[in-house]
């Protein structure tokens, strides 16, 4: 990792900003993936979305052209698909649980000062630290 500069991260932060902001003033709604996700595959009961297979779409072709500029990656996926496809599937649960995912409440919620963005995000991260904490003293490398 000591070979990333700060143009990756920087630029791929004012573009998420950029795209949250046009979102929010173009539709009026907020952008997250998990309604985007939802609104691509007609899952929120209005149909298949063009703006959200146009989102996914961008998601997916903007990680393989920095895959494939990028070329230095160095990535291992170290445990087994089942637990991947479950994580994925907790994950999935959790964000129409708390009606939203990361990217609405942590980028967008957090920029409104929304109260249950704020709580929201706090109870991610704390999840977050919380598993690291259990996987690295407790469980020993799934």
């Amino acid at each position: 990792m000591s070979n990333l500069n700060i143009v990756w991260p920087l630029s791929g932060g004012l573009l998420i900003g950029l795209s949250a902001a046009l979102y929010l003033l173009l539709n009026g709604r907020i952008a997250g993936i998990s309604g985007l996700t939802a609104s691509a595959f007609g899952w929120t009961g209005a149909g298949i979305s063009p703006l959200g297979l146009g989102f996914l779409a961008g998601i997916l072709s903007g990680a393989a052209v920095a895959f494939a500029w990028i070329r230095h990656a160095n990535l291992s996926i170290t445990s087994s698909p089942a637990l991947l496809i479950i994580g994925g599937l907790l994950v999935g649960f959790g964000t129409r649980l708390g009606s939203g995912c990361t990217s609405g409440h942590g980028v967008c919620g957090l920029a409104r000062l929304s109260p249950r963005s704020m709580v929201a995000t706090a109870t991610f991260m704390i999840m977050a630290a919380m598993t690291v904490f259990a996987v690295r003293h407790f469980v020993g490398g799934l």
